[in-house]
């Protein structure tokens, strides 16, 4: 018969089985120059290159810049920039119908960088839409740390199977107590629900993603790679990120388009409580 200890246990061993690398980040409350990693704030552009805009013409604002050699991942792009843009509407540029349609944002790379452009140039040319809805208040520079993520059961759905791999993980570990499936655990399956061993949530590339409401990713589903994630930070009595009612956001990709440099197909998202 199952025992708390013995879930937990299952749980302990399976955030150990799922461990891959990320670099979580932190924003630090300082401005950054136009060619470093940034949240907010100004953005790089060579000279013959405008900032992008929605069909209607308005002004995408920057979301956030990476410095790409400070992000120590496998696959992830050694040298250049890489942005992740958004139109400050009320949905912040996501379009729910679909979520790939780089319209209301934009995931742009720079491999080259022109050392010769200058700040002045490029707000001279930075004219976002301006409206009340922006997730971010500031602009702040950004601290990475290289680390590890495990699967958290506080964000399980059936794109990471954390059901299936649970169950199979249950039975290896107690082969007299063979379960079928979560329901067999009867009342102890909210101790799998209810165990924050592991906690998904926070800024960072690569690792696993945290949703305050569900997985966007039907199984199967290509965009495989985390490619940023933005959460809500509000620590300390200062807003510097707030997504609707405390949400966080993601972007993903496929591992195989990011080792092509290919940023045309990424899929946005972000929700809240």
């Amino acid at each position: 018969m199952a025992t708390k200890d013995g879930i937990i246990s299952v749980i302990n061993a399976l955030a150990e089985d799922t461990k891959i690398p990320m670099c979580s980040f932190k924003l630090k409350d300082e401005k950054a120059d136009i060619f470093s990693s940034k949240v907010g704030g100004l953005a790089y552009a060579p000279h013959d290159i405008d900032f992008p805009k929605d069909k209607k013409g308005r002004g995408l604002s920057l979301l956030a810049q990476i410095k790409c050699s400070d992000v120590d991942l496998e696959d992830f792009p050694k040298s250049g920039i890489l942005q992740l843009w958004i139109l400050n509407d009320d949905v912040s540029g996501l379009d729910f119908e679909d979520q790939t349609n780089q319209d209301g944002f934009r995931v742009i790379y720079y491999k080259d960088i022109d050392m010769t452009i200058t700040e002045s140039e490029v707000k001279a040319k930075y004219k976002p839409y301006e409206d009340d809805y922006s997730p971010v208040n500031g602009e702040y520079s950004l601290v990475f740390e290289k680390s590890s993520d495990s699967l958290s059961t506080n964000v399980a759905t059936e794109y990471n199977n954390i059901e299936e791999l649970f169950v199979k993980k249950y039975n290896l570990l107690f082969p007299n107590e063979q379960i079928e499936s979560f329901e067999d655990l009867g009342e102890l399956e909210d101790v799998v629900w209810d165990w924050e061993l592991v906690n998904n949530f926070g800024h960072k590339i690569g690792g696993y993603p945290a949703f305050t409401q569900y997985e966007v990713r039907s199984k199967g589903d290509t965009h495989d790679f985390l490619l940023f994630q933005l959460d809500s930070d509000y620590e300390g009595g200062a807003t510097r990120v707030m997504w609707g009612d405390s949400g966080i956001c993601n972007f993903f990709i496929s591992r195989e388009n990011l080792k092509k440099l290919d940023f045309s197909d990424v899929l946005y998202n972000w929700d809240c409580m």
